[in-house]
C-alpha cells in the first residue's frame, strides 16, 4: 500500500508475503484468468510469493496452462522514491522472469535490472535501447518492451537507426503518413518535433513503435496503465506486437484527453475508450483525426488519383497538349455542378454564418469561372468554345453525384462530398510541389507549360481554401458525431468522389 498524490510517494507499506499468497489464491480458485500483469511487489518475499503462487497453480515455466504474464517492474516512482528493494530485483530475474510473456521498464529500471545481472549499460539513445531490449531479453522473458518515455529523440534519429538494419519494424501512431500533404501544411507534422519511441524485442525480431512526444503534466501512473492495457489485448487473444500497439497508442490518448488533477503530475483519462466515437476528438497532435481516417479508409483509390499518370505527366510537362485542353474544358462545366451543390449546401445551412460561408463560396466559383475562362483562352479556347463544349460523361457523372447526394438530405453528406474535390487537387498540387523540391527530380517547374496550374493549386490562395475545407468537416465530425453506420456512408462518399475525381483524369487521358 502506499501513501502518494500527484506531487509523489510519501510512504509505502508492505502487505505480509503470507497475505499475498491469500490474495493470489482467492482469485485463482474462483476465475478463469485470460491474462496477468504484476505492478508493484516492493520486496523479495511479496516476488517470491507471486511468483510461487503463479508456478503452483499454473504448472511452471512453460506450463500451457499459463496465462500471458506481463510484468511491470516497478522499481523507483517518477519522484524518486524507491518501490523495488535491491534484492527483490534478484528474485524478480531468477524466478518471475522464466514465466513472464513481455517485461515492461522504462530506461531507469532496465539499467537497474541490466545492472544487477552483471550487464550493466547506460540507456540514453534508440541504438542503446535496442541493444538493452536485447539483453534484458536474454534474461528469461518472452518479450522485453522497452520504453522511451524518459529519452528524448526525433524523427530523423529513429529513420537513420531503422534504415540501417531491414531487421527493425516501424510502427507509426499518430504520425503523417504517405499522401497527407495538405495535412502536413494545416498542422505541424509530430515528426518534426521530439518523438517518444519504445521498442520492442521477441524472437529475435525488433518493432520500434513511435509516436508523438507529448507535453503534458498528466502523466501519473503512465507504466502502470501500459502495462495494463497490453495485458487486456492479450487478454483478448492479440499476440504481443498487436497487444503492444493498442496499448500504447490507449495509453498515447490517455495523456492527450486527460484534465489536471492536483498540483503535480496527475493521472491520465482512462476512460477515453469507452465513449463510442467512431471519429476520436481533436487533439493538440492530432488536430484532423476525421481527415486521417478518410484518407487512409481509401488509401488506394486516393493514391491512384493523387499519383494519376495524368498528374505525372503534367508535373514533367510531358503531358499532350490536347489532353490538358480537354481537361480544362470539362473542368469549366464541372464548376458550375460545384456551384450549385454550395447553393444547396446554403439552403441546408442551420445558421447565418453556415449561410454566409457557402455563399461565399459559390461567389469564388463564379470568380474562379472568369479565371478560367481567362486561363483556357491562353490555351487557345474561347469562351465561345467553353459553352459550346459538350459534357464529358465523366463530367456528367461527377457532376449528377454531388447534386444528387445534395437532394438526399442529408447536410453533412454534401459537405463530404464537395470536400473530397477541394482537398483532393489541394493534395495533388502540394504532392507535385514537393516532388519538386527533391534533388534531380522528375518534377519540372522551370519552363513547364503547366506551371501555372501547379503553381495555382500549390499557392497560398488555394491552400488557404484547402485549411477552411479541413475546419469545416472537422467541425462537422465534432459537432454532429456520426454513428458507426453514418461514418461508413462519409468514408463510401468520399471514396466514390475520389474515384470520379480519378475519372476526370482518365478522361483527359482518352481512357473513358
Amino acid at each position: 500500500m502506499t501513501a502518494q498524490n500527484t506531487t509523489g510517494v510519501q510512504n509505502v507499506h508492505p502487505s505480509p508475503p503470507e497475505f499475498v499468497r491469500q490474495q493470489l489464491n482467492s482469485v485463482l480458485s474462483d476465475i478463469k484468468i485470460e491474462a496477468i500483469k504484476t505492478g508493484m511487489l516492493f520486496d523479495a518475499d511479496n516476488t517470491l510469493a507471486v511468483a510461487a503462487g503463479l508456478k503452483a497453480h499454473f504448472g511452471g515455466v512453460n506450463s500451457p496452462k499459463m496465462p500471458p504474464l506481463v510484468c511491470d517492474p516497478v522499481c523507483v516512482s517518477t519522484s524518486g522514491h524507491t518501490l523495488l528493494q535491491a534484492d527483490a530485483v534478484k528474485v524478480m530475474i531468477s524466478d518471475l522472469f522464466p514465466i513472464t510473456t513481455l517485461v515492461t521498464p522504462n530506461r531507469q529500471e532496465a539499467e537497474l535490472i541490466l545492472s544487477q545481472s552483471g550487464k550493466q549499460m547506460e540507456i540514453n539513445s534508440l541504438e542503446d535501447m535496442i541493444s538493452g531490449a536485447m539483453k534484458l531479453r536474454g534474461l528469461g522473458p518472452a518479450a522485453v518492451l522497452l520504453k522511451g518515455g524518459h529519452i528524448t529523440l526525433s524523427m530523423e534519429e529513429v529513420r537513420r537507426v531503422c534504415d540501417s538494419s531491414a531487421d527493425i519494424d516501424v510502427v507509426r501512431d499518430g504520425l503523417l503518413e504517405e499522401n497527407m500533404e495538405i495535412l502536413q501544411v494545416a498542422e505541424t507534422d509530430p515528426s518534426a518535433r521530439h518523438v517518444v519511441v519504445d521498442v520492442l524485442h521477441q524472437d529475435g525480431a525488433t518493432t520500434v513503435f513511435v509516436r508523438p512526444r507529448v507535453d503534458s503534466t498528466s502523466t501519473h501512473g503512465t507504466g502502470c496503465t501500459l502495462s495494463a492495457a497490453i495485458a487486456c489485448a492479450l487478454a483478448k487473444g492479440h499476440n504481443i506486437k498487436e497487444a503492444t500497439r493498442l496499448g500504447t497508442t490507449y495509453t498515447h490518448t490517455g495523456i492527450e484527453m486527460a484534465f489536471p488533477v492536483g498540483t503535480g503530475f496527475g493521472p491520465l483519462n482512462h476512460m477515453h475508450s469507452i465513449i463510442l466515437r467512431s471519429i476520436p476528438l481533436p487533439t493538440p497532435s492530432i488536430p484532423h483525426p476525421f481527415t486521417r481516417l478518410l484518407i487512409q479508409a481509401t488509401s488506394g483509390i486516393w493514391k491512384s488519383y493523387v499519383e494519376h499518370d495524368f498528374v505525372k505527366q503534367l508535373g514533367r510537362g510531358t503531358l499532350p497538349r490536347e489532353c490538358f485542353i480537354h481537361f480544362i474544358k470539362q473542368d469549366y462545366h464541372y464548376l458550375k455542378y460545384y456551384g450549385r451543390a454550395y447553393a444547396l449546401l446554403g439552403a441546408k445551412s442551420p445558421s447565418f454564418s453556415a449561410i454566409g460561408a457557402s455563399a461565399q463560396t459559390m461567389l469564388n466559383v463564379v470568380t474562379e469561372v472568369k479565371t478560367h475562362a481567362s486561363f483556357c483562352a491562353q490555351w487557345g479556347v474561347s469562351h465561345k468554345e467553353l459553352d459550346t463544349t459538350l459534357e464529358s460523361p465523366a463530367t456528367t457523372a461527377y457532376g449528377a453525384f454531388i447534386i444528387d447526394t445534395g437532394l438526399q438530405g442529408d447536410r453533412s453528406k454534401l459537405v463530404m462530398a464537395l470536400a473530397a474535390c477541394l482537398l483532393g487537387y489541394g493534395e495533388v498540387g502540394l504532392w507535385l510541389r514537393k516532388e519538386a523540391s527533391k534533388p534531380n527530380s522528375w518534377v519540372k517547374w522551370e519552363g513547364n507549360p503547366y506551371v501555372k496550374w501547379m503553381e495555382d493549386y500549390s499557392g497560398e490562395h488555394y491552400q488557404n481554401a484547402v485549411r477552411a475545407g479541413l475546419e469545416a468537416i472537422e467541425a462537422e465530425a465534432v459537432a454532429d458525431p456520426p454513428s458507426r453506420a453514418r461514418f461508413n456512408e462519409w468514408v463510401k462518399i468520399w471514396g466514390r468522389c475520389t474515384s470520379l475525381e480519378k475519372g476526370f483524369w482518365d478522361m483527359a487521358m482518352g481512357l473513358l
